[in-house]
């Protein structure tokens, strides 16, 4: 018999797909009591190299407000050649191509292990994707440079069939022509004027192509004729999105004769930058010319726009961009105006499935949290550097293009995410880089978290790490048991357009076992998932915090914390000392200690712009990904033995060990002070002191290992006890010890942190206090 974490980790590797609860309670009554919702954590295209290519359609059920697709969960009668749908019960016809299966001769989307599988549209029309470069010109000749080879780089990268534009912009915005020959031809508009899709249309002379008069006049005219069209006629948006492998030489030049831009910048003045303009112009053009297909708008910036609609502050360098300090104090004069004009940017990139990435490269702030919603709702990738010129950027950009064993792009275009479910389950909503798409339907819940009253979701573009958290609300009524061994079933139906091309659906069919809690609330309890849970709460916490206050949704988080200790806790009343969680529990108040702690929610110490992109990563990566941005791992390299992994505490900092600290956002490297000395007298390169160069060079080559796959590229921080970086650790370790408490231990038990927060043993005391209570 498997346990529940092997049972939990093959659904994962198998589907994609991580639940809260993995046996569900079957009242509505006793689903609200767990506390934590009914969630899963879904990635909708994850890596399956095992998944055969199925080259015809998915069979759905007839029954219209169904349309479930057939799969290993159904009933069969092979002989009758029937199926059951297994969430409606409509008996089902099998088309006439079935006429030979069996139970030896099954369909592989009837068998158990198929339970995700993936159709390839063969139909459908191949499209390839679209990349419109959007391109800032207001840097230095060094940062500029450093842009242009990348860029210059990235179009070997690209598939030749791709399609491929380019606008650049400072106080004025260029779309380039593509199609000239031996001269370069743009389009300029001023920054500071917005315009609406129509006009941007009108003035580059593109959208519906007009039929050619001559061609009319005379249908038995054959071109070549004195009087016939030389060819068919050139759809007017070519002259700006041309394939890759007809314009790559022309580009490569045209990038690499990019210069800043010219005009003059007084003493104390910014550049004016036009990046509202410049995206408005790329959204308005994609979606006159390419609408409904899958292409990305890749903004590269190199500073805040500081004109025109979007505009995040003005051009005197005396006054700076704002401050969390100033958004608290409705001190910021652009912020609503430049946020109602990205938000309204983002949904018409979301409605024609176009995705919106941004680069921002600056040592300052570029308006990033004005312009989260780009990415947030597109599924675009935001990528926050200090220079173009770093390594940091350099690589996270050409991972961008990272590609699978078949050598296609690991991205997929212009999706949905259409959800189903048993009848005693609804959909409450979905937390994720998604959008609704707003399609009613009975199994829409009255309550919503997250983007609810839908079942369906656009994703514009994701890839397989990209994770959607959707939440489920148990409809059935206490008085209407559930018979012995029923099972509630979820169905997700994705669609999307492969880098190929290729139009594809993936299936994946998930049941789980109901139970009844108030006589087998242990059934429930062992089928927790407590780092599904975690995850899904962050992500919950999170979503309030873009509208609500930060103590507010400490307190709530607080609240919820204390509420599950209560349920699922063994005590008795009023003494905390007898409090105790099972084994599946127990990490779990240990995640909220550092989800509290963490950058997602205690914004001091970060600029806006950093917030909304530690959000945004949170939002959308997988369980294993966000489990490290919320509580970092920490492992100990030391002449004891082999590299361990260590609690994340100040007991662990010692002198004579070497810490490794992943937080996803930066590896750091941490040096003991006996250590930090050995090193600095050089001792690594004295041939008898061999086995401390290797001791030093170890958590060197794992940081090389979890720095060449991760992305973004995450910072990489080399310091030692008492250096000025070593505040990245001691702000992410429990502090145990502090200035207030460091003397009462005696012995050397580690490094105390100067802090006011209180420790996970304070938390710890404090929770069991509450949850025992009998007044709480």
């Amino acid at each position: 018999m498997t346990t529940y974490e092997e049972y939990i980790q093959q659904n994962e590797d198998r589907d994609g797909i991580r639940l809260t609860w993995n046996v569900w309670p079957y009242s509505r009554i006793e689903a609200t009591r767990l506390v934590v919702p009914l969630a899963c954590l879904y990635q909708p295209i994850k890596e399956r190299p095992d998944l055969p290519p199925i080259q015809y359609d998915p069979v759905l059920c007839t029954r219209n407000n169904c349309r479930a697709i057939l799969n290993p969960l159904c009933q069969v009668d092979y002989r009758a050649k029937l199926w059951v749908c297994n969430f409606c019960f409509q008996r089902n016809p099998f088309p006439p191509q079935y006429a030979a299966i069996s139970e030896q001769h099954q369909p592989a989307e009837l068998m158990p292990m198929f339970s995700t599988i993936e159709y390839t549209i063969t139909r459908a029309q191949t499209m390839p994707p679209i990349y419109l470069y959007v391109v800032d010109t207001c840097m230095d000749e060094e940062e500029l440079g450093a842009l242009k080879d990348s860029l210059q780089m990235s179009l070997s990268l690209l598939p030749p069939s791709a399609l491929i534009g380019l606008i650049t912009f400072g106080k004025m915005v260029q779309v380039h022509e593509l199609g000239t020959e031996g001269m370069s031809k743009s389009y300029v508009f001023r920054g500071t004027k917005d315009l609406t899709a129509k006009q941007i249309q009108d003035m580059l002379g593109i959208g519906r192509i007009a039929p050619n008069p001559q061609v009319a006049q005379n249908p038995n005219m054959r071109p070549g004729q004195p009087g016939a069209p030389m060819q068919a006629p050139v759809p007017p948006a070519s002259r700006f999105i041309q394939p890759v492998v007809n314009c790559e030489m022309n580009l490569t030049d045209l990038i690499g004769e990019l210069q800043r831009d010219p005009w003059p910048v007084p003493q104390g003045k910014r550049f004016l930058r036009s990046t509202g303009m410049a995206l408005s112009i790329a959204i308005g053009l994609l979606e006159c010319t390419y609408a409904n297909t899958g292409a990305r708008v890749m903004l590269f910036v190199g500073g805040p726009c500081s004109q025109g609609p979007g505009q995040v502050l003005n051009d005197d360098l005396k006054l700076p961009i704002r401050s969390h300090h100033d958004i608290q104090k409705d001190n910021a004069k652009y912020m609503k105006k430049a946020i109602k004009h990205y938000d309204s940017l983002a949904m018409r990139a979301a409605t024609n499935g176009h995705c919106v990435d941004i680069y921002s490269c600056a040592l300052d702030q570029t308006g990033l949290m004005e312009m989260k919603q780009c990415c947030n709702s597109t599924g675009g990738h935001m990528v926050m550097g200090d220079s173009f010129n770093s390594s940091l950027f350099k690589q996270t950009f050409q991972r961008v293009f990272s590609k699978d064993e078949n050598g296609s792009l690991k991205m997929a275009f212009n999706g949905s995410l259409e959800v189903k479910c048993s009848k005693e389950l609804k959909v409450q909503g979905a937390i994720g880089p998604c959008v609704s798409l707003n399609v009613k339907s009975p199994l829409v819940a009255d309550t919503e978290i997250g983007m609810g009253n839908t079942v369906q979701w656009k994703m514009c573009t994701f890839n397989p790490s990209t994770t959607v958290g959707l939440f489920f609300e148990v409809v059935n009524q206490h008085s209407a048991p559930i018979p012995q061994g029923g099972r509630g079933c979820i169905q997700f139906i994705t669609q999307y357009q492969h880098a190929n091309g290729q139009r594809r659906i993936r299936v994946t069919t998930v049941a789980r076992n109901w139970a009844d809690a108030t006589a087998n609330i242990h059934h429930i309890s062992a089928g927790f998932d407590q780092e599904c849970a975690a995850v899904v709460m962050a992500r919950m916490a999170v979503y309030r915090a873009e509208t609500d206050e930060s103590p507010d949704v400490l307190r709530w988080v607080d609240r919820m914390l204390i509420r599950l200790c209560q349920k699922f806790g063994e005590y008795n009343k009023d003494d905390p000392a007898s409090f105790r969680l099972g084994e599946n529990f127990s990490l779990y108040p240990q995640f909220m200690y550092h989800l509290r702690r963490s950058q997602f929610i205690q914004v001091f110490n970060n600029s806006p712009d950093e917030t909304s992109f530690y959000r945004h990563m949170l939002m959308r990566e997988d369980l294993t990904q966000s489990l490290i941005m919320i509580q970092p791992i920490l492992y100990s390299y030391s002449f004891n033995g082999p590299p361990e992994p260590v609690l994340l505490d100040t007991s662990s900092i010692q002198p004579d060990r070497i810490l490794l600290m992943d937080t996803f956002f930066q590896i750091l490297i941490f040096h003991g002070e006996t250590i930090a000395q050995w090193r600095n007298l050089k001792y690594q390169d004295m041939p008898e002191y061999e086995n401390f160069r290797q001791l030093l060079q170890a958590p060197v080559d794992d940081a090389q290992e979890i720095l060449q796959t991760r992305f973004p590229m995450p910072r990489y921080i080399d310091t030692e006890q008492g250096g000025s970086q070593a505040r990245f650790l001691l702000s992410k370790v429990n502090p145990s010890q502090t200035h207030n408490n460091m003397y009462s231990y005696g012995g050397d038990t580690g490094a105390p942190v100067l802090t006011d927060d209180v420790s996970l043993q304070v938390f710890m005391d404090h929770l069991k206090k509450l949850a025992v209570s009998s007044t709480a």
